[in-house]
């Protein structure tokens, strides 16, 4: 009689595979080159206020890994646009909520926390006078962003605490957000 071995099945908290995440983690903590990363994303024009933004591949660990997607975006009528799709700020700003997300849930997940419900409300104001150009003292964008998060599951408010502590503490795009970025720009006129 033969036997038959089993496989062992992943361990999955929130939708995330824990073993896989620690098998990242480990492998990074041998060899920090495998965490490297680039992200690259082409925008065109699209007529009016529209544009499109298409992603094509990024690296992880000097590897290209291909992906295909593309991001509509637009303006509201008062801003030029034709309100098809979210403007810059609103991308920029669901983009933040979705990194911080993905952390709470991975920050969650890794602790053996599940997560009923989550949500991240964020806002922030800009004065227009900037981004026209009509006052130079007006900064032309957000002076601060306010977020609230509303977390929901079967950890304490203490664990929770602790793990917003790491989320603000390890969320790329909260990073991006909130610290200066060197932004190195090359202008080609065809």
């Amino acid at each position: 009689m033969a036997t038959q071995s089993k496989t062992a099945e992943p361990t999955i908290v929130n939708g995330i595979n824990v073993d896989d995440l620690f098998a990242l983690i480990d492998g990074v903590k041998r060899e920090p080159a495998k965490g490297r990363t680039n992200w690259h994303v082409t925008t065109t024009w699209q007529g009016q206020a529209r544009s499109r933004a298409e992603i094509e591949s990024y690296e992880i660990g000097g590897e290209k890994v291909p992906r295909r997607f593309s991001i509509d975006i637009d303006e509201p009528r008062e801003l030029g646009g034709s309100n098809s799709f979210a403007n810059p700020q609103e991308h920029l700003i669901a983009a933040l909520n979705a990194c911080m997300t993905v952390g709470y849930v991975a920050q969650c997940a890794v602790r053996g926390i599940t997560i009923e419900s989550l949500a991240i409300e964020t806002d922030g104001q800009i004065d227009l006078r900037g981004f026209l150009g009509i006052d130079p003292a007006v900064p032309p964008g957000y002076e601060s962003l306010n977020y609230t998060v509303r977390i929901k599951g079967n950890g304490t408010k203490e664990q929770f605490a602790e793990i917003h502590q790491a989320v603000m503490a390890t969320s790329p795009n909260f990073y991006n957000l909130s610290q200066p970025v060197a932004l190195r720009t090359a202008l080609v006129v065809e």
